[in-house]
């Protein structure tokens, strides 16, 4: 061992040494891995060692085919056997419900360019796999890249290439200290004192004692997951071919070969959580005794789903703890305010995710960011709230008892919550308002009758009138919206003004106005659809998605300027927005000024007893303000703007309704329209771009993007012919058979009573009034691009 390296990375199983091997692969050879016990001592050696090329969120399921694609080749690298077997895979579905969304999820994948999978009939599937019984299936997909490996073989695999790119491997020497220094971090361990610039805790098991030696203290806790190892089975030894991986959504349970027997794995509604600290340090090869009990349940549905299982013993029983985070996907990234340590941690399905993992994290060291749009598994997503270990303990516990439960659209899941609320937010709920969760706040969805519940569906909901009439309300008279729920950042200080120069494309506003602001990375790739206020007295505001704090804010802190002072807003500021034509009527009554401000104006206001900041702008598309206030004023300031609107018929509304709105003016958001895998100008953000100005962030690849062939698709909206569903975002888009794109997002515009998304499609059908067929809930309907903000598409009423 040296005494330097460029990065240490804790902990050898299948993830730490997959960061190790791209690492090295990249460019990067003086790394070394140094793992407590020997490699696999964790998670990784029992392990069911399960691949699925599918995932619900398709920015995973991307990162699992990589991982597939990749295990073949560090097999050839590292001349290790990984005992890979391609079976291929079964998911079936039980309900009328998930053999929708199955059929749905195949269109998904076909979007991202996952084509090796199929509908298969129930009696196609017993036929794929003998053993299974079809009672009560109403069918199944297909996927070809679906099997097992051998989890040793593979971590091994992984580890053996890495050194043959110079990477290196110390096994046995726990790391005992973590302390950063000036130039990195100072690695402690029980055979020496290391010093390198980053460090990686890929630590599994351990990764809670990892994160706190550096300060951190991770959303993390393992659950025992149980699985079986059958004796022979007559059935298979009489078969000249391995029956599938299959996957019972219904049953909870997912089965492969082994040998001639069967391992049979369960995902029990009934969780049991491990050593939420951590694992005792000499743990490792040892396992938790089996619970037949607690899994009964399951086990008898596996029992019938497969019979041949009733005539064989259990060979095998595995009760072991994988690591898990609230939402069930990795946390990978730069911690925010750890610069130099890294997160690799929380990936249950390690096998199947750890290639993606680790090409991921090693482009984000090396490169500065990841080829992969991976928010979905960025450490950032979650902040210091997320710490809780109650929260956590109800949050891991719910997503492993729902990993094989459908779970809608439109539904609202309990686990942690409610967390953060505003000071309205009693008031609200005795209105009728239905809450959803945007990070650790409560937001108003809409506001409904006493008794109403809204039923979960893939379709057009129960609550779909009463979004239409809140949506008519606002076209009509005026609406009021809690928007405590957007992210806004104070900017002050000598160097402010040259700061946001930097991390901004966009020209900045004048005191006294606000504007819409672009930023981007270094390769062009968008960063942020944002507001920024200039308020006229040296202080700016970035105002944003409220979700995305953290990440915004650890972008901010990697990209900040001298003599800058940044403040995130989000624990001390509310607000409240009108929007319609008779929201200035309402305003006048408390401060004709205020009322009187141009479009995109913003200034400090007396509003009845309240000092606020107002900007004259609205989402919905219609006449509209923006107030924000003191949080502990939010409560009366909004009884005051009721009172207001008494005369002029106003209600409150939610975002439900504004997502509908803002469709009707082809307005985008964040996650959907704008991500960080898009460019300016496929997005067509880049109207909004300083070309004069040099110096910004990007500007050199929006250059080069701009000044040649310009993108290969582009941002559109359509009108599609849907009858009781809309389309909600990645569904696939056709032309005369061939697929040219996929809705970025969709819903029902209760203005213009259409079925309408937002899409991104090939350059050359972008055109209005191009036909194309959309897949709607697994069904293909006819579409056509038509002209942006099919509402008012010259934009006089938001400007009257």
């Amino acid at each position: 061992m040296n005494s330097h390296y460029r990065v240490v990375v804790i902990g050898g199983g299948v993830v730490g040494t997959s960061v190790l091997y791209h690492l090295a692969k990249m460019g990067w050879s003086d790394v070394c891995l140094i793992e407590r016990s020997v490699l696999t001592a964790g998670s990784s050696w029992h392990a069911a060692g399960g691949v699925h090329a599918l995932n619900a969120d398709p920015n995973i399921a991307q990162l699992q085919s990589y991982t597939i694609d990749l295990l073949r080749t560090i097999e050839e690298e590292s001349g290790q056997n990984i005992g890979m077997h391609m079976t291929g895979g079964l998911t079936m579905a039980g309900t009328p419900d998930r053999w929708e969304w199955l059929q749905s999820a195949y269109r998904t994948f076909q979007s991202i360019g996952i084509n090796d999978c199929r509908l298969v009939s129930v009696e196609e599937a017993c036929a794929l796999n003998p053993i299974m019984s079809g009672e009560g299936l109403l069918g199944g997909m297909w996927a070809d890249r679906e099997g097992y490996i051998d989890t040793t073989g593979t971590v091994h695999a992984y580890a053996g290439a890495a050194k043959k790119y110079g990477a290196s491997v110390v096994e046995h020497n726990r790391v005992l200290e973590l302390n950063q220094t000036l130039e990195g971090w100072e690695v402690v361990t029980e055979k020496g004192t290391v010093t390198c610039e980053h460090v990686v805790n890929a630590a599994g098991l351990w990764a809670k004692q990892v994160g706190r030696m550096a300060g951190v203290e991770l959303p993390v806790s393992p659950l025992n997951h149980h699985y079986l190892i059958s004796d022979t089975i007559p059935a298979l030894e009489a078969l000249d071919f391995e029956v599938p991986m299959t996957v019972d959504l219904e049953g909870f349970t997912y089965l492969r070969q082994d040998q001639k027997g069967v391992l049979l794995g369960i995902y029990e509604v009934d969780h049991q959580h491990w050593m939420m600290d951590g694992a005792p340090w000499e743990y490792g090869f040892e396992l938790q005794q089996e619970d037949p009990d607690r899994i009964e349940k399951e086990l008898i549905m596996g029992f019938e789903r497969y019979p041949a299982l009733q005539d064989v013993g259990v060979k095998t029983w595995v009760n072991g703890a994988f690591t898990f985070s609230p939402d069930g996907n990795p946390l990978v990234g730069p911690v925010p305010g750890k610069r130099g340590y890294w997160s690799a941690c929380a990936v249950m399905a390690g096998f199947l995710q750890g290639g993606g993992v680790g090409k991921s994290l090693a482009e984000w060291m090396i490169h500065g960011e990841p080829e992969a749009d991976v928010y979905g598994m960025d450490v950032a997503r979650y902040g210091i709230w997320a710490e809780n270990k109650q929260y956590i303990k109800e949050t891991t516990g719910q997503f492993y008892s729902r990993r094989f439960v459908m779970t809608y659209p439109n539904e609202q899941l309990p686990a942690g919550r409610p967390l953060k609320t505003t000071p309205s937010y009693g008031a609200m709920t005795d209105k009728g308002c239905k809450w959803g969760q945007s990070w650790d706040l409560e937001v108003p969805l809409y506001f409904a009758p006493k008794g109403f519940e809204e039923q979960p569906s893939l379709k057009r909901s129960n609550a779909f009138d009463i979004v239409a009439a809140e949506c008519k309300a606002v076209r009509d008279r005026v609406g009021l919206l809690d928007i405590t729920g957007f992210s806004r950042f104070e900017v002050s200080g000598e160097g402010a003004e040259d700061w946001l120069h930097s991390i901004f494309a966009t020209r900045l506003p004048k005191p006294g106005r606000a504007r819409l602001a672009v930023m981007l990375g270094e390769d062009a790739r968008l960063k942020g659809d944002l507001t920024l206020f200039n308020w006229g007295d040296g202080t700016y505001w970035i105002m944003g998605s409220y979700y995305l704090r953290r990440w915004h804010a650890r972008w901010f802190d990697d990209h900040m300027g001298a003599d800058v002072v940044l403040r995130d807003l989000g624990e001390e500021v509310a607000g409240l927005s009108l929007s319609g034509p008779k929201s200035r009527a309402v305003l006048e009554k408390l401060n004709a000024d205020a009322a009187a401000l141009p479009f995109m104006g913003c200034r400090h206001f007396d509003i009845g007893l309240f000092r606020t900041k107002v900007g004259r702008l609205s989402v919905t598309g219609e006449l509209g303000f923006e107030i924000h206030c003191r949080m502990g004023d939010h409560a009366m300031l909004r009884d005051l703007l009721l009172d207001a609107g008494a005369d002029e018929g106003m209600i409150e509304f939610g975002f439900n309704a504004l997502l509908s709105l803002r469709l009707e003016k082809s307005y985008g958001i964040w996650s959907a329209e704008f991500t960080q895998g898009y460019t300016a100008a496929t997005t067509g953000m880049d109207r909004w771009i300083d070309w004069d100005r040099a110096g910004f962030v990007g500007r050199d690849a929006a250059l080069a993007e701009r000044d040649g062939n310009g993108p290969a698709q582009r941002q559109v909206t359509l009108e599609i012919d849907a009858e009781g569903a809309d389309a909600s975002g990645y569904e696939p888009i056709w032309h005369d058979g061939a697929q040219v794109g996929f809705v970025t997002s969709g819903g029902y515009g209760h203005t213009v009573g259409k079925s309408l998304a937002m899409a991104l499609v090939d350059s050359d059908k972008a055109q209005p009034g191009t036909a194309l067929r959309v897949h709607v809930v697994g069904v293909e309907r006819a579409a056509k691009v038509i002209d942006p903000s099919p509402y008012d598409p010259e934009g006089k009423v938001i400007r009257a």
